[in-house]
């Protein structure tokens, strides 16, 4: 009775996560990310260059936006016409731009990302407890498959059909949910694992790293009764998130994600904007941050940046 209430328990949890995983649509990047109808207009017209600079910059200017291509320029999607939020990137399967977006799975046929990462290590998660139970449960029987203690009849082969199936699943599941594990203890996607995100003073590949606490309620939010349940508590929007990036200058005025407001070396950036508020109580130890103060930074460092190219991504 036990086995059999622990098998359905599994079984149930499996389905439910794998079904929301695959069914659960990628959240795309909300209307005040898209060009105007003008603003197209005005970038299809203008020759590549500065004016085209311009354009985007004009759109993004009230964005909550920090990340930048390798050039330096906004991140701009010139097959959705919008502009990237962070951590947002073109899915070239689905043709379109995805929120926080993992990878493309071909196992469910859908997107990983915002709207629907925390079912997928939940699938995962269930899915491995799944086939080690399995395992598990059958390995007595397997056992006595060997030493001739099961009864000579094809249901033999099915039990080592059935723990052979088992154990090679819980191996790879393992392996990648392991993996995932880590991503969620960094705050990282995969993707940004291969290329690291570009912030406007440099690259930092911890950039969205909060502390082990914190990164993992971004993702799983902040009432642990849902943790385990497949429904949807991730901290935010998809749209923005808070920052925490290393190596700051101490001389520097930190923004609510711990971004530099300039460096150095750099006269001309765009202003940091406020996070959602969504967002914004997991940065509760750091300096809070003001209309006032975007306004006052505002007028110090200028709304241009010649040294910034355009940069289509898809």
């Amino acid at each position: 009775v036990v086995c059999l209430v622990a098998y359905h328990i599994f079984f149930m949890l499996f389905v439910w996560s794998y079904w929301k995983t695959i069914f659960t649509l990628p959240m795309n990047p909300s209307k005040e990310f898209h060009l105007s109808y003008s603003d197209k207009e005005s970038l299809e017209r203008e020759p590549r260059g500065e004016s085209q600079q311009e354009v985007l910059r004009r759109a993004a200017k009230d964005l909550p936006i920090y990340t930048r291509t390798m050039s330096g320029a906004i991140r701009y999607c010139d097959r959705c016409h919008l502009v990237k939020p962070d951590r947002c990137h073109h899915c070239s399967v689905c043709d379109k731009c995805i929120l926080k977006m993992d990878h493309h799975c071909p196992w469910v046929n859908n997107c990983v990302g915002f709207s629907n990462y925390k079912f997928f290590l939940l699938f995962l998660a269930y899915s491995l407890l799944y086939c080690l139970f399995i395992a598990a449960t059958d390995l007595q029987y397997f056992i006595k498959f060997w030493t001739n203690g099961l009864p000579d009849t094809q249901a033999k082969f099915h039990i080592m059909f059935l723990f052979f199936a088992a154990a090679m699943f819980s191996v790879s599941l393992s392996s990648l949910f392991g993996y995932h594990c880590w991503l969620v203890s960094k705050n990282k996607s995969t993707l940004e694992v291969f290329r690291a995100p570009i912030f406007r003073h440099r690259t930092d590949k911890n950039g969205f790293s909060l502390g082990f606490s914190k990164n993992l309620r971004q993702v799983f939010g902040d009432e642990k009764k849902y943790w385990l349940l497949p429904v949807f508590s991730s901290l935010g929007d998809g749209c923005s998130f808070p920052t925490c990036l290393v190596n700051q200058d101490p001389e520097q005025a930190s923004t609510p994600g711990g971004l530099n407001s300039a460096s150095k070396n750099e006269n001309h950036l765009f202003p940091a904007k406020p996070l959602r508020d969504s967002q914004s109580h997991l940065l509760t130890d750091t300096p809070s941050w003001s209309e006032t103060a975007v306004k006052a930074e505002k007028g110090k460092v200028g709304m241009s940046n010649p040294a910034l190219t355009m940069e289509n991504e898809t």
